[in-house]
């Protein structure tokens, strides 16, 4: 019996030893000695010109700016999509969302968007050991086909898609319900006075924006007239659970504190954070800290309250020990805005601030102004420090580019628009993708290769119909940008090359052929 029992724990101390080699021989084709933690802070509406590492000068923002001189800033980086949700869907999915119907903006009771067996950028991590963690804006719907129970277990979630925790708002802060959800649960959800939510038609007799505007601390400019909540009237109709509201001027203090437990529970592990913050979406209600600290008004205010975050998950991550083994990347969802519902003077005190620093249109758009962002990645070896990359980067690449960095076999993840471009992301390679494919809120789909820019014809508006001022992109003949000679997108330069716009249209198609889906979601190791 005792020959038997040394052979078995010789066997399981090989077996460890293989495995141990396996997983060193992984790190070692990363060029790191162990697995890297990663943080992704993902801001909300945040322009291409609103930071100071990308020319703003009429604001501050010294963390953010930190990230950019110890790592690499991209000044041709692209989120898939001038909205939101369809950017966030790529980002974690690894294809561009216009390939699945219904991922446009979601509303506040959307159903998970995702294929629960399809693998995702944060199920992959997990598979080779990363803790995942999201905390923050979600709007990528939550529960089955019905939608989410308020009242009950909320699932599926992130949590089925491969996050070990998950601190939501669900959908954003303009959207109702207006409360947090963790994990599969709303928290401090008081069972005796349950939630109710309608985006058809109103419930209950709380006020609304329309009904009563002199209960409003922040007025409506279009839309978001319906339920009042903290004096901010919403999207959709709610009532119940005012225990489990939550205060619109401690959210960002609320994301950090989650975030930080996130990292100290998990710090003896590689971890994965997917902090999406509120800011600079509206509503606009910074804390106390920085109420009127901007100059202008308060989008300004909580561009402020965006670089505290990031300075504040820098300085744990630094008491922790964390700091030399953390990948940090910064960037935002889409293109900036001014007015988007609200009347909070940020068009009227912009000043010579450029949001979108120059570029043409804005959120909602195909021009540039739409989808091209921050991107700000600092690497723990101090590899690349302070470099400006002009490499084409696209944040659909997030899935294969991290999956290589942590060890993961992206060779068995075909069929899928991510490409695998860590190079590009560690400044090695100054070129990055050939092509990339960018969303308007409603079309058309644009195609830039090269410095070339091409946006297929649609006939629409040409501002967003709901007051914005943003210009669409919409034109009933195809547009043709040269982005080194104007960057701007001035001049259409269709008719002067018609061969060009011939060979990106028909690339176009190729690409808008769709994908052959073989993949599966990746058992945990």
């Amino acid at each position: 019996m005792k020959i038997k029992k040394y052979v078995s724990v010789t066997s399981v101390f090989f077996v460890l030893i293989s495995i141990g080699c396996k997983e060193k021989e992984k790190l070692k084709q990363t060029g790191l000695k162990r697995k890297p933690n990663i943080v992704m802070i993902y801001a909300d509406d945040l322009g291409y010109g609103d930071i100071g590492a990308y020319g703003a000068i009429t604001i501050q923002t010294p963390a953010i700016d930190a990230l950019a001189e110890e790592g690499i800033a991209f000044y041709n980086a692209y989120a898939t999509a001038a909205t939101c949700t369809p950017s966030r869907y790529s980002l974690l999915t690894g294809v561009y969302a216009w390939r699945k119907k219904g991922n446009s903006i979601a509303s506040g009771d959307q159903p998970l968007l995702f294929d629960t067996s399809k693998p995702t950028l944060v199920s992959i991590l997990q598979s080779v050991g990363y803790k995942t963690g999201v905390v923050g804006k979600w709007h990528l719907g939550l529960g089955g086909k019905e939608g989410p129970d308020w009242n009950g277990i909320i699932k599926p979630g992130p949590l089925e898609i491969g996050f070990d925790y998950s601190f939501l708002i669900p959908a954003t802060g303009d959207r109702v319900p207006c409360v947090f959800v963790e994990n599969h649960n709303i928290v401090n959800l008081d069972p005796s006075d349950p939630i109710r939510v309608n985006y058809k038609h109103k419930i209950g007799n709380w006020p609304t924006g329309s009904e009563n505007p002199e209960l409003l601390k922040v007025k409506p400019s279009q839309g978001h007239a319906n339920t009042i909540v903290n004096g901010i009237s919403r999207i959709g109709f709610m009532e119940g659970g005012k225990a489990a509201l939550w205060d619109d001027e401690t959210i960002a203090q609320q994301l950090v504190k989650k975030s930080v437990d996130f990292i100290n529970s998990n710090k003896e592990s590689p971890f994965f954070l997917f902090l999406s913050t509120h800011d600079i979406h509206v509503p606009r209600v910074p804390n106390k800290m920085f109420q009127g600290k901007s100059g202008m008004g308060s989008r300004g205010d909580v561009i402020l309250q965006l670089d505290w975050t990031v300075k504040q998950i820098v300085s744990e991550l630094k008491a922790q020990n964390l700091w030399e083994n953390t990948v940090i990347i910064f960037s935002s969802d889409n293109g900036p805005v001014l007015d988007d519902g609200y009347h909070d003077q940020a068009r009227a005190l912009v000043g010579n601030h450029k949001p979108t620093g120059g570029l043409r249109g804005g959120k909602y758009s195909a021009y540039d102004g739409g989808s091209k962002i921050p991107l700000i990645i600092r690497w723990p070896d101090g590899k690349s420090k302070g470099i400006a990359s002009n490499a084409l980067v696209s944040q659909v690449d997030f899935f294969k580019s991290l999956g290589k960095l942590a060890g993961v076999d992206i060779l068995k993840y075909k069929n899928m628009d991510s490409q695998n471009q860590l190079s590009a992301l560690r400044g090695e390679d100054k070129n990055g993708r050939e092509a990339i494919i960018q969303e308007s809120f409603a079309g058309p789909l644009s195609y830039i290769k090269g410095h070339w820019k091409y946006i297929e014809p649609l006939d629409g508006p040409k501002l967003v119909p709901w007051g914005p001022i943003i210009e669409t992109g919409f034109e009933v003949v195809p547009q043709l940008y040269n982005l080194k000679a104007d960057p701007r997108e001035q001049n259409n330069v269709a008719k002067d090359y018609p061969e060009k716009v011939e060979t990106l249209r028909t690339a176009l198609m190729e690409a808008r052929k769709g994908l052959s889906f073989t993949m599966f979601k990746p058992k945990i190791e």
